[in-house]
């Protein structure tokens, strides 16, 4: 019996795609399928070369006000999140091998760009960093969840994580599970804990913000977010039935970018952000969360398991729908185009150079090459 679907709100803002002709679903899609962008009729060359003048001028009005050190950021913000992390869980405590495993996925590396996103929307609606940086660990730890939990035999069955051998791999899949499940659990401890965050707090709104930016984290990780799309894709995976582009589209917005988010929306929350200013980004973020996957689908048929850090051809190896599936290569880079200009266009209302690092994060996630 076909699925019914009832899309939730995260899906309301996405980009919408005209349907796909039957037949045309197979990876490489011909030159000739209906699939297109909506708003998106150009000739592909004249729309690349429009899209990168906007990109372009994107980039030279953020860096007007200051020369902007995209790497240097990243690196100091890292550092930062990494030390956190490591302070909020103990090493070598009993049970240790629980600890052990939790500390093991969790400092294995990976970009930051969860917690990075956290911080630069704290700061574009003017909050110190400094402030959100509870928020920024504990998103950390439920995207690290995401991965283990991921990885497992019952899940996309994989062994190799930021280029590492996989949390079950390591220590079995009962620890790996357990691992996930406590490191979900101390994500929210981590934000609600009181002495986490530095004593310049506004006494008064900050702790209707955490309750808030908590409550966001909860939807979005949920029923209504990121399981959501986990239980989609899962469904999904190895039917012989063509999975629409809507539904794709559904998965994705669910599975990756309700975390993305939430990263960026929990962020401008103890930012103290007006509502305006917290449903631009959150449309910012939607663009990217779906861009992340857009990106990660293309890089999984183009890039080596070295150059990755895990597995390639996962996808294709398990017979997954993904965006080169359904629009093959070219359309699905297009694509990645047009959600980033989305994206840029939510960042014209704020600081041009408090915005700088969403605007470069976002130029990062489109173009990064693992």
């Amino acid at each position: 019996m076909a699925m019914a679907f009832h899309f939730h709100p995260l899906a309301a803002t996405r980009v919408h795609l005209s349907p796909l002709r039957p037949g045309t679903a197979a990876a490489g899609a011909p030159t000739h399928s209906s699939v297109s962008l909506a708003a998106h009729n150009h000739h592909h060359h004249h729309y690349r070369r429009r899209f990168s003048a906007i990109v372009a001028t994107a980039a030279a009005s953020a860096s007007a006000t200051t020369e902007f050190d995209f790497k240097g950021y990243m690196g100091e913000r890292a550092v930062a999140v990494n030390r956190a992390l490591d302070a909020a869980i103990p090493a070598g405590e009993p049970p240790a091998t629980l600890h052990d495993a939790m500390r093991y996925a969790l400092l294995a590396g990976g970009k930051r760009v969860r917690p990075a996103l956290c911080l630069a929307a704290c700061g574009v609606v003017g909050g110190p960093e400094a402030w959100a940086m509870p928020a920024a660990a504990a998103v950390e730890m439920v995207h690290t969840m995401s991965l283990v939990h991921d990885d497992l035999p019952c899940m996309d069955d994989d062994d190799l994580r930021r280029g590492k051998p996989t949390c079950h791999v390591v220590y079995g899949e009962p620890i790996a599970v357990l691992a996930g499940d406590a490191l979900l659990s101390l994500s929210f401890q981590h934000m609600a804990s009181v002495g986490n965050y530095p004593p310049d707090v506004d006494p008064e709104k900050h702790p209707a913000r955490v309750v808030r930016a908590i409550g966001e984290l909860a939807r979005c990780i949920g029923s209504e977010g990121l399981v959501a799309g986990q239980v989609v894709d899962l469904e999904m995976t190895g039917t012989s039935e063509t999975v629409p582009l809507e539904r794709l589209e559904y998965i994705h917005l669910h599975k990756t970018a309700a975390l993305l988010e939430a990263s960026v929306v929990i962020g401008a929350i103890i930012g103290g952000g007006t509502e305006e200013q917290i449903e631009r980004l959150r449309k910012y973020a939607r663009s990217i969360g779906l861009l992340f996957q857009v990106v990660d689908d293309i890089l999984d048929v183009t890039k080596s398991s070295e150059e990755l850090g895990k597995t390639a051809g996962k996808d294709l190896a398990s017979d997954k729908t993904t965006y080169p599936k359904l629009l093959g290569l070219d359309k699905s880079r297009e694509f990645a185009e047009k959600l980033l200009s989305d994206a840029t266009e939510q960042l014209a209302g704020f600081n041009k150079e408090k915005a700088a690092p969403l605007l470069h994060l976002a130029n990062y996630i489109a173009h990064r090459q693992n």
